[in-house]
């Protein structure tokens, strides 16, 4: 991991340099956007953190040429300069984050993490989907997705807020987004924040901000996520990690559309679309009274279930290829495509870890490839957990009988049947009514 620090205050350069590499961060430093212009030039990095204000270069010319010229490397805006404009313009501009100084060194580094972790995972989901100048495009012929796309388009035109669910690595941050490049709110910003992936006691200042002297630490007002992504949407993911004590505030926002930081007293009005994603069952989170009933049926407006990959394996041979222009690109390799034999075991693969694993798997077998087409040896076939039921009949008849196994082993137990297939118990009980199972 390699990190360019922008920064013209020599000792602010120095001690965040000295707090980064402790990390085991390599970090490259520039005085200004000029200087920061000339190392992109010859190094590739994961993160740019810049100073707002420096001679020369200063940060948002930077974040333009970025935008229009540079590459497409996440960044952090820092500054002493706490003005809601300054933050609106450098997030609209493309930052992903925006601190000011002077800030806690830990909450820095929270923060600087967080980015990169997001990036590192939106390329993994996103990389089930492509972009083209007309938008995103589908990729994925199954039933199943199609019936998704079309919700997607007529949601897209409203306000409303929505629900997705499914395992991870389904892509529910790129459907989100989806939705988000379909709207009328295009042109404004998407911020997506990762609730699992928050202390608990940060979770409230990074969604409503916090007012100068708010709490020891607080040395200038933030601005939170849900007013910077005013006027555009905010997708809140992992939403069934959100601690209780602060869902009633999200009820309250949803309700009134106003937000108060801590520790201040003044309601701001904000105009956001909401879009919630999680991979838990919510139903039963409400059952066991860790998530509010009534926050449900707020966010429950409009539900995206997004299934496993496994139930539409129809989509396999068109991620695969996907996936196979993709590592070529960046690989420098001419695979051709993958041979049938190969293509058949994927297809019986139940892929536990979905969109995101196969993506993997193809990365894999494309570095070890000898040959312009990708046989089972470059997959390492025996490290699949293939289904060991003969694959006779159709995908349904193959799922049909394994359910029934996995169930007859566990006496009954569809919770652990479920664990067993890869699946979650609300999936299972849908595929028995499917499949006319009774009497289990």
């Amino acid at each position: 991991m390699k990190i360019l620090l922008v920064e013209d205050n020599r000792e602010i350069r120095n001690s965040i340099v000295t707090v980064l590499e402790l990390e085991g961060i390599n970090v490259l430093t520039a005085e200004n956007g000029l200087a920061a212009q000339r190392i992109l030039a010859n190094e590739t990095v994961t993160l740019i953190v810049t100073d707002l204000k420096m001679p020369g270069m200063d940060g948002l010319s930077l974040l333009k040429w970025l935008q229009h010229e540079g590459p497409s490397t996440p960044v952090v805006m820092m500054s002493a300069y706490g003005e809601i404009s300054d933050a609106v313009e450098a997030m609209k501009l493309g930052a992903e984050d925006y601190l000011v100084k002077p800030f806690d060194i830990q909450e820095f580094l929270i923060r600087v993490k967080r980015v990169i972790e997001k990036h590192e995972l939106q390329e993994r989901v996103e990389s089930g989907w492509r972009k083209s100048a007309n938008g995103i495009q589908w990729i994925g012929e199954s039933l199943q997705m199609r019936q998704i796309k079309r919700l997607v388009e007529k949601i897209a035109l409203t306000s409303s807020t929505a629900l997705i669910t499914g395992p991870s690595g389904v892509g529910k941050e790129v459907i989100a987004r989806m939705i988000h490049a379909s709207s009328p709110r295009s042109s404004r910003l998407f911020v997506a924040i990762n609730l699992a992936g928050i202390p608990e006691h940060l979770v409230e200042s990074e969604l409503f901000g916090y007012e100068k002297g708010a709490f020891t630490g607080a040395y200038a007002r933030k601005i939170g996520i849900c007013e910077l992504a005013n006027e555009g949407v905010l997708l809140l993911d992992e939403i069934g990690d959100m601690p209780f004590h602060l869902q009633g505030k999200l009820l309250r926002v949803l309700q009134e559309r106003k937000i108060q930081r801590l520790g201040g007293t003044q309601s701001i009005p904000i105009d956001v679309r909401i879009i919630a994603a999680t991979n838990r069952d919510l139903e039963e989170l409400v059952q066991q009274h860790t998530f509010r009933e009534d926050l449900f049926y707020r966010l429950n407006v409009i539900r995206i279930e997004i299934p496993p990959l496994h139930e539409r394996a129809e989509d396999i041979p068109v991620l695969t290829g996907y996936f196979i222009k993709q590592f070529n690109k960046q690989f420098g390799k001419t695979v051709k495509g993958i041979r049938p034999d190969a293509l058949e075991l994927l297809q019986s693969y139940n892929f536990p870890g979905n969109v995101r694993e196969l993506e993997n798997l193809i990365e894999r077998a494309m570095i070890l490839a000898e040959s312009d087409v990708l046989t089972s040896k470059d997959l390492n076939l025996p490290e699949l957990r293939v289904n060991s039921l003969p694959r006779k009949g159709t995908l349904d008849d193959v799922q049909r009988e394994a359910i029934i196994e996995a169930l007859q082993r566990w006496e009954g137990n569809k919770t652990q049947a479920a664990k067993e297939l890869g699946i979650d118990r609300k999936t299972l009980l849908r595929k028995l009514t499917d499949y006319g199972v009774k009497g289990i």
